[in-house]
């Protein structure tokens, strides 16, 4: 049984078999997790799926790793004050309410 892509093509795209299996699998994740394919697939596996989308060329290993975990540490970060904002505004209006509801 020959798989396809076969592991030739797919070792054109990545420096070394240890770095095709780790996007692979971190792609395969992101696709069960729901992201947005990037292409029609012939496969229904998640992990063939993240083999076709790496031959095609349209996900590749991140040039500077340092900085993507930096970004998404810093959109982590800003969710997170994002929500912490949003909570005080709920718990300031509960305040406000229960003020102007005893003055009534």
């Amino acid at each position: 049984m020959m798989l396809k892509p076969s592991i030739d093509t797919l070792l054109d795209k990545v420096p070394s078999k240890y770095s095709l299996v780790i996007l692979e699998a971190k792609r395969a994740h992101e696709l069960e997790a729901g992201a947005k394919a990037t292409q029609d697939f012939k496969s229904v596996k998640s992990t063939l799926r993240a083999l076709e989308e790496i031959e095609a060329g349209n996900v590749v290993i991140h040039p500077n790793p340092e900085a993507k975990r930096e970004m998404v540490r810093l959109k982590a970060e800003l969710e997170r004050k994002r929500q912490e904002e949003e909570e005080k505004k709920i718990k300031e209006q509960i305040a406000k309410e229960k003020e102007e509801g005893g003055k009534i």
